[in-house]
């Protein structure tokens, strides 16, 4: 049996809040090569989910604690078509098509979101990354994290 209680919630956001990517994950599967990846992932809000795809699967969202934005793009990638809360009066739980082009913005401290994916995990190559949008440590994540704050269907990236 295994247990995701409110103090390991707790636990793993304050991991977050120490963690250089401001993110801390809590795996429910038992190997990276399971056919399902189950897990819970706390994100601060100055984390950067750099817009992503994952091609061979639909993704599961359900909201634990916090808030966050759930932000779609174009089948290009580029252009933001969809925003949608979850958490704080949002849907509690979202899915999202195989493919889908997306990113998140954590809206509060001890945000946490479970995931439920196709497995096994591999690293996203980067032809599943928006090639437009800045990698992690680049000097513009700072101007797509505010992007991605305000950003509105219709809205693309400078």
């Amino acid at each position: 049996m295994k247990l995701l209680t409110q103090s390991d919630l707790a636990d793993l956001s304050a991991k977050a809040a120490c963690a250089p990517r401001l993110r801390a994950h809590h795996n429910i599967h038992a190997e990276l090569d399971d056919v399902v990846q189950r897990l819970a992932i706390a994100m601060e809000p100055d984390t950067y989910v750099r817009p992503h795809r994952h091609p061979g699967s639909p993704e599961l969202l359900i909201m634990l604690s916090g808030a966050l934005d759930w932000i779609e793009f174009d089948a290009a990638g580029e252009t933001v078509v969809a925003r949608h809360r979850l958490g704080d009066g949002g849907a509690r739980v979202f899915e999202m098509p195989a493919g889908t082009w997306h990113s998140v913005v954590s809206l509060e401290p001890g945000s946490v979101v479970f995931e439920v994916k196709r497995g096994p995990y591999q690293p996203l190559p980067e032809s599943d990354q928006a090639a437009w949008a800045p990698t992690e440590g680049d000097a513009r994540v700072a101007d797509m994290l505010a992007f991605l704050r305000r950003c509105q269907p219709g809205d693309r990236f400078a």
